[in-house]
């Protein structure tokens, strides 16, 4: 988490906000998969119950009822996994919503081919080769969990993309070579939720910023922080 949101965090508390990060999913074995104890490489099931533990310590701590939660990659699908199933969202009152604002980056929302990863691995399993099964034991089942058609985000999808009263921005960028095809990872609004889909390069084509480079690009810091405070627009422009 120390370098994932190394420009972030400082930025975000320079405007006054409270920061807490977390590393989940690095429990592994033969059993359950991720051997190379991999942060983010249990199932996602798991991190999420941890992100549910540890957003209830951070609402003890602070006193304030609701959160704020950006995620980038696969801390997409384990927020949404959080509010859907853990009680991160009150589908009966959304005032008891435990999270106010999502913001992801370059999530695998929709499922992703891992660039050619997916096909390559389609073909080798065709010719016998375990391949599927291998990068479970190796690096985790959520790395399978997040390919596109997989059981879990059939599971996580069904219901529709998002939950009452929440206030979604999801922030994607056309040179990610990891979350693909990128627009997989944008959102459709249901009832009761809003949902801000944007290119990192909407206003800014230069921009090539890829997904590693989503938690540290100025222009993508500025869109989490205008996110957040929708008057940090009004006080900065934006970065191209």
């Amino acid at each position: 988490m120390a370098e994932t949101w190394r420009e972030l965090s400082p930025s975000l508390s320079a405007e006054g906000c409270c920061i807490f990060g977390l590393d989940y999913g690095r429990q592994g074995g033969v059993d359950e998969g991720n051997l190379m104890e991999r942060p983010e490489g249990a199932d996602i099931v798991e991190s999420a119950q941890q992100l549910s533990t540890f957003i209830d310590r951070v609402r003890t701590a602070t006193g304030t009822p609701q959160v704020d939660v950006v995620g980038h990659s696969q801390g997409g699908v384990v927020t949404r996994q959080y509010l859907r199933f853990l009680g991160g969202a009150d589908h009966s009152n959304s005032s008891l919503n435990k999270v106010h604002t999502v913001v992801t980056l370059g999530a695998t929302n929709h499922g992703t081919s891992f660039g050619d990863v997916q096909t390559l691995g389609a073909i080798a399993h065709a010719l016998g080769v375990p391949v599927t099964t291998l990068a479970g034991v190796a690096v985790g089942p959520s790395y399978i969990q997040q390919m596109v058609g997989s059981p879990f985000l059939q599971l996580l999808n069904a219901a529709g993309d998002t939950d009452p009263g929440i206030d979604y921005t999801v922030v994607a960028s056309r040179s990610d070579t990891v979350s693909t095809p990128p627009e997989n990872t944008f959102l459709t609004a249901g009832p009761w939720a809003t949902v801000h889909n944007i290119w990192l390069q909407d206003g800014c084509g230069t921009n090539t910023a890829d997904h590693g480079q989503l938690t540290t690009d100025p222009r993508a810091v500025y869109i989490i922080q205008r996110a957040l405070d929708p008057a940090y627009g009004d006080r900065n422009p934006a970065p191209c």
